[in-house]
């Protein structure tokens, strides 16, 4: 691409050492190790211009790794990643021009997760436009933008081959594995203990729940990469597999998360009911239960009678206590979900097709919440808003947003079946496998918590689908080509 651009190799070492030499001068200047980012940014600009392919792989490398950082009072980023999607943000226009061809052909656009997400996208803008509180809704829109260009478009030019599946895995993995050992260690020098699982992760991650979905996301992967590593016939490999597996499990334990724990067991049912061809059912069950739950707490203001007890509603000291609290209504975070559900639900009667906007929910909650749900931490300090995404698209963007929300769902989980059972190569059977289950998982985590705008949770969400969009794809073109050679064979 260098040669394209007609950039001369004198050129380009005149303009690093101009860098370089800019680098050097300004950690002199604020002896700040920071100065060290203008000669990295340079060099993998240098990278995103040579081979853009190579510096998506790094980029998702940074991925796990990457830390929040407050800019200003009111304005954060993630480093070093969300800079480097608004790199590629700006980069995919000459990517798209390369080869217009790649997204131009009716089978992208003709994907049944393409048009949903395109729909999804549309009601967004609208929902932008009539939004109370426009300048925070165009933020959210801008970040969807680049959220969706980085990992839900970039990812169908990346993953042509097995090596790509492969790669991509390997370079999630091995950072993600070094947070998990850093934080397992400050964990255990801290006894384990339950109520300081937080000081533990430190700022490698937002928090305990941003922390236990990412692990509890990405673990299925590691399930489906078993049976897919015995065509390598390298015992040393599933021994580590086995390993990883084995630190993992604890882990996800150790993070005191109750949704990571059934997020992980919903993703092993979505495995089982796609091998046995009961994907499709998946989505409708979920809806007709929660409708169920819904209608009986509602008939005759029934969910009054599990309001906490605000002197009892608390945080507890272990895990089993927590889990025990839940059932008996006097866990606090469980109750503070039930206050903030109510009042997204009440909300939603006075703007129920449109919304309140994108990133509005926290400034106008408070008066339609039911006082007598109130616990210890409904001041909120921390401005986090529904822990429900459905309900989270419901009273931001109204009910077009949530049932589009419920139909990509059920879109992708009747797509990954279908794509499971066309292959008969052995190796994609299994990335479907994985990138549905991987899917299943954050789902849980987001009917508890609303992260899929976080970079961590959020990256692995569309990842996901777009490997759904990408399996599907060579799934049919293997299966017409196969149609091809037997008509080629066939005598007349």
């Amino acid at each position: 691409m260098i040669k394209e651009l007609n950039i001369s190799d004198k050129l380009l070492k005149t303009i690093g050492l101009t860098v370089l030499f800019l680098g050097v001068m300004l950690f002199a200047y604020t002896q700040s190790y920071k100065a060290v980012l203008l000669p990295l940014g340079f060099i993998y600009l240098l990278l995103l211009l040579i081979n853009w392919k190579i510096a998506y792989f790094l980029f998702l490398f940074t991925i796990p790794i990457s830390i929040d950082y407050q800019i200003t009072g009111s304005l954060s980023t993630s480093l070093p990643d969300e800079p480097l999607m608004w790199m590629f943000m700006f980069m995919y226009p000459f990517i798209f021009l390369q080869d217009p061809k790649i997204l131009g052909r009716r089978d992208w656009w003709k994907d049944p997760i393409v048009t949903v997400i395109a729909l999804q996208f549309i009601w967004l803008v609208v929902a932008v436009v009539f939004s109370k509180e426009l300048t925070l809704s165009l933020k959210f829109l801008a970040a969807k933008i680049w959220f969706l260009i980085a990992f839900f478009v970039l990812p169908y030019y990346v993953f042509r081959e097995k090596k790509d599946f492969r790669r991509a895995f390997l370079l999630f993995l091995i950072p993600l594995v070094i947070t998990m050992v850093i934080i397992m260690l400050r964990h255990a020098a801290r006894g384990f203990e339950f109520r300081r699982v937080e000081h533990a992760i430190g700022n490698l991650y937002y928090n305990h729940v941003d922390y236990s979905a990412v692990i509890s996301i990405f673990f299925p992967l590691l399930l489906v990469a078993i049976p897919m590593s015995r065509s390598m016939r390298n015992p040393f490999v599933n021994v580590i597999l086995l390993g990883l597996i084995a630190f993992f499990i604890p882990a996800i334990y150790l993070t005191f998360a109750r949704a990571a724990v059934v997020a992980v067991i919903f993703a092993v049912c979505v495995a089982i009911a796609i091998r046995i061809r009961l994907a499709n059912l998946i989505m409708p069950f979920f809806v007709v239960f929660i409708a169920v739950v819904i209608m009986v707490m509602a008939k005759d203001n029934r969910y009054i009678n599990f309001r906490p007890n605000y002197e009892k509603t608390y945080m507890h000291k272990n895990f089993s206590e927590h889990i025990m609290a839940t059932f008996r209504g006097e866990d606090m975070s469980s109750m503070e979900r039930l206050y903030r559900w109510i009042a997204a639900m009440r909300m939603s009667a006075e703007e129920p097709v449109k919304g309140w906007g994108p990133n509005a929910f926290y400034y106008y909650y408070k008066p339609y919440a039911v006082s007598s749900f109130k616990t210890y931490v409904s001041r909120n300090t921390e401005k986090s808003t529904t822990h429900n995404y459905f309900l989270y698209m419901l009273v931001e963007q109204g009910w077009p947003a949530m049932l589009l929300y419920a139909a990509l769902i059920a879109v992708a989980f009747a797509q990954a079946q279908k794509t499971y059972h066309r292959f008969k190569d052995s190796f994609y059977r299994y990335c479907t496998l994985g990138a549905a289950m991987m899917l299943g998982a954050a789902f849980i985590n987001n009917f508890f918590s609303e992260l899929l705008e976080t970079h961590k949770v959020g990256s692995l969400f569309y990842i996901s689908l777009a490997l759904l969009v990408v399996l599907r794809k060579l799934s049919m073109d293997m299966e017409r080509k196969e149609k091809e050679e037997v008509a080629v064979a066939t005598p007349q």
